[in-house]
């Protein structure tokens, strides 16, 4: 009986051995499984990291192209601002403009990091040296909606959206455009596009006549009515339209946008500006001032960003010329058209007239029997000189308004 009992216990042992045998066997093949499943999932980790890479490579690509394109769109910007044609070839070459003129008009009209002076030197070219401008300027004069907008309105609107150059002939093309545009927008306003041109010119005259502080007897509404005379195919404008615009332009003046506000006194691009430097009346010392030449006026700032000149030199009745002066070379002056002549003439009339701010900021007569000006260089110099010899002979929207007023009445 304990033989069997004894059998049965060995057989037991042995049974459960195997059992044992099979489990471990089992463990084994389970923990090579768990092995080589997690060779899979480290495999398929590692995949996914190596296309986690080349995703951020691409970024950085991406970004770094980003970043190459958006700097040759600054570059763009900055040359448009100093020569606007060859600015925009530069933008239509990065792709920040499409090449039509509906897509470059509204990139003007949105003027995002664009100088107003450079948009309207721009749409101001002439059309027989840049065909491609009149369409342009078309396109320009229609992002512009003045229906419904009373004329010193629509035409505040029209110049907000770039300055003035000027030079007739530039001055001449913007302002037809803006007539043709106000007639579209509100036709049978006037008789004619003439009508609105003429009296775009004189409204714009008004507010140099009225605001100009160069300007000493201010223009009265009686006068501003009767230069008016005749303008509309040869009848008269409303007396209550033209008495409407005196007090509009009286009691608010055109503002010009804030990247130039320094220069609120010159309405127009000026014809010429820059650093130069200028001898004093009384102590003869020299100091470097910010030059503007606008509106037959010379002005004089501390700098670009003054909100008042130093000093104005209107131009009526003088001569410039070059000037001699061992010490400092590249110089001209302003002087009396008796003193350039060389005719008996009194004191009085050999003094330049002018005005300039006091220490205390009020406006005193200034005291010059000339003003000498240095250049830094020679060609700078005689640009100068020209510049303000053309200014002395007219003024170019007098002229442009006399000349059509020709026409319409």
């Amino acid at each position: 009986m304990a033989a069997v009992q004894e059998s049965a216990g060995e057989a037991d042992v042995v049974h459960s051995r195997h059992r044992e045998h099979d489990l471990l066997l089992e463990i084994r093949e389970q923990k090579k499984q768990l092995a080589d499943e997690m060779q899979e999932l480290k495999e398929a980790i590692a995949e996914i990291q190596r296309e986690l890479n080349e995703l951020d490579d691409n970024s950085g690509d991406e970004d770094s192209e980003a970043d190459e394109t958006q700097a040759k769109v600054r570059a763009a910007k900055k040359e448009f601002n100093i020569k606007p044609k060859k600015g925009l070839k530069m933008l239509i070459e990065c792709g920040a403009v499409e090449d039509n003129p509906e897509a470059i008009a509204a990139m003007l009209f949105e003027s995002d990091g664009l100088k107003k002076g450079a948009i309207g030197e721009l749409i101001g070219q002439n059309p027989d040296l840049w065909p491609e401008v009149t369409d342009i300027l078309e396109a320009f004069g229609k992002r512009h909606n003045f229906e419904g907008l009373d004329f010193d309105q629509a035409l505040r609107a029209y110049l907000w959206s770039f300055r003035l150059p000027g030079e007739a002939q530039p001055i001449d093309r913007l302002m037809v455009a803006f007539a043709k545009r106000y007639m579209e927008c509100n036709p049978g306003k006037f008789s004619h596009e003439d009508t609105c041109y003429v009296l775009a010119f004189s409204t714009i005259m008004l507010n140099t006549a009225l605001h100009n502080p160069a300007v000493k007897n201010k223009q009265t509404i009686e006068s501003f009515i009767s230069m008016n005379r005749g303008i509309d195919q040869g009848k008269d404008l409303p007396v209550e339209l033209l008495t409407g615009l005196y007090n509009s332009i009286s009691s608010s003046p055109f503002k010009l946008p804030e990247e130039e506000a320094g220069l609120l006194y010159t309405f127009f691009n000026p014809e010429r500006a820059g650093w130069l430097h200028k001898e004093g009346g009384q102590h003869k010392t020299w100091k470097r001032r910010y030059f503007t030449l606008a509106n037959n006026c010379l002005y004089y700032f501390e700098s670009p960003d003054s909100v008042k000149p130093k000093g104005t030199i209107p131009l009526e009745s003088l001569h410039v010329r070059e000037a001699t002066d061992a010490k400092r070379p590249h110089c001209f002056e302003i002087i009396a058209e008796h003193a350039a002549t060389g005719k008996g003439a009194p004191k009085a009339a050999l003094s330049v007239k002018g005005a300039k701010t006091n220490r205390k900021g009020q406006i005193v007569l200034g005291k010059h029997s000339s003003y000498k000006i240095q250049a830094a260089d020679r060609t700078e110099m005689e640009e100068w000189i020209k510049c303000i010899r053309a200014a002395m002979q007219k003024d170019p929207v007098y002229e442009m308004y006399r000349l059509k007023k020709l026409r319409v009445t």
